[in-house]
């Protein structure tokens, strides 16, 4: 059985809202940057959105707060912001998105702390280029993972800061903490 569970963590980017599931059981793969299962009872990120996220998720009736779920997720957030840490290994939900959606936010995932790539190199990299950056851009832009999956670390083919679910204000931020362009 798998419940969905919510939390609120404080964050330099406004109130986060953290929604995952709760299994009963042992999962299987889906973390980011290790491929890890997550502990037996444990939760699976499905969602990190900021206030006024185009598309961020909205607490249901039927969603349970849990802070304690996301002690680690939050601790992770903590170290990132403060920039003590690099990278996030954090059990995810798994799937979500279509098979597209997946493809580009594996690229997501492969992009260096510090670094940017352009909407056209994602596109490329999923063997989309040319017409497809619109639907690489699509894809990123449905990215229900903000910060975890660094959606942040896409930038138009200029260097500049284009099309952010959680605004140009937070993806500038985000690329400053990590000493990238912003």
């Amino acid at each position: 059985m798998t419940r969905t569970v919510y939390a609120r963590v404080e964050s330099p980017l406004g109130e986060l809202l953290l929604v995952g599931e709760e299994t009963a059981g042992a999962g299987t793969g889906g973390a980011a940057g290790n491929g890890e299962a997550a502990p037996a009872g444990g939760v699976r990120l499905r969602s990190l959105s900021v206030p006024g996220q185009k598309g961020g998720a909205v607490v249901q009736d039927d969603w349970r707060p849990d802070p304690e779920a996301f002690a680690e997720v939050a601790r992770q957030l903590e170290a990132y912001f403060a920039g003590r840490s690099t990278r996030f290994d954090v059990p995810l939900a798994e799937g979500l998105g279509t098979e597209f959606q997946r493809r580009v936010w594996a690229v997501l995932e492969s992009i260096p702390y510090g670094s940017t790539v352009s909407y056209g190199e994602v596109a490329a990299r999923v063997g989309a280029s040319g017409a497809g950056v619109r639907a690489v851009g699509t894809a990123i832009g449905r990215n229900p993972l903000l910060v975890v999956r660094p959606c942040h670390r896409v930038i138009g083919a200029d260097g500049a800061l284009r099309g952010y679910a959680g605004g140009l204000e937070r993806k500038k931020l985000l690329l400053g903490i990590e000493g990238g362009a912003g």
